[in-house]
């Protein structure tokens, strides 16, 4: 009896077990950068999504690593800092394992990761290479139309913004943000004082790639039982 009830226990809770909640997952990273910047930026995104779609989002950000059994739980990793990222083998190959599987990794340089990312992404994709998200893609177009492309925030070396991304047959995986610094845009305006106009252009170009992640997903589950 005292079996019997304790499987009935069991099956009462995976049966009542929530569904995970829909988000960012900010991706904690080795190498010594500051995975952790623009704190504000992820909550304003999110916000935007909410008020300017149907998509029922949390307010909260995530945190994930790139070896946490819940990264397949979230369509959508975000990677940022100034210093430098790298991934193991092992971390990798996870990633690689999420991004074929249905996952997408946007990763913003945020004025210094750009040397080492491109060092990192090479042991993710050795096969493939990072290209020019055309203006046709549906990235700058599935919520708000974006014809000059991303977005650039700020200056820094003063080269044009570009949008580089890696696919996976017609399905972008990987978008990267390079020389636009979209992330500060999301951030309170008050922290950079950037004209009204930029901070919406970031938060349309942000929309746009999460609500691209979430449509173009394919289900995950095969990816995560072969990860595993």
């Amino acid at each position: 009896m005292l079996l019997k009830t304790l499987a009935v226990v069991a099956a009462a809770s995976l049966v009542a077990a929530p569904a995970p909640t829909l988000t960012i997952a900010r991706l904690q990273y080795d190498g010594g950068g500051d995975w952790y910047a623009n704190p504000s930026s992820l909550p304003n995104l999110l916000q935007a999504i909410a008020e300017r779609t149907t998509l029922k989002v949390a307010r909260e950000e995530a945190r994930v690593t790139p070896l946490d059994d819940r990264l397949f739980d979230y369509p959508f990793i975000h990677a940022t800092g100034h210093g430098t990222i790298r991934f193991s083998d092992a971390e990798a190959a996870r990633i690689r394992a999420y991004l074929i599987g249905g996952g997408f990794l946007h990763v913003d340089d945020n004025y210094g990761l750009d040397a080492s990312f491109r060092e990192a992404v090479k042991k993710i994709f050795p096969d493939r290479e990072l290209v020019d998200v055309p203006r046709s893609h549906p990235i700058y177009h599935i919520v708000y139309e974006m014809p000059d492309g991303i977005p650039k925030i700020h200056e820094h070396d003063g080269k044009p913004a570009r949008g580089l991304g890696i696919f996976v047959g017609d399905r972008l995986v990987l978008y990267y943000s390079y020389e636009s610094d979209l992330g500060n845009g999301w951030e309170d305006p008050a922290t950079y004082n950037d004209p009204p106009a930029l901070h919406e252009a970031a938060l349309r170009m942000g929309v746009n790639l999460f609500v691209y992640a979430v449509t173009s997903r394919p289900d995950p589950g095969a990816a995560r039982t072969a990860s595993r």
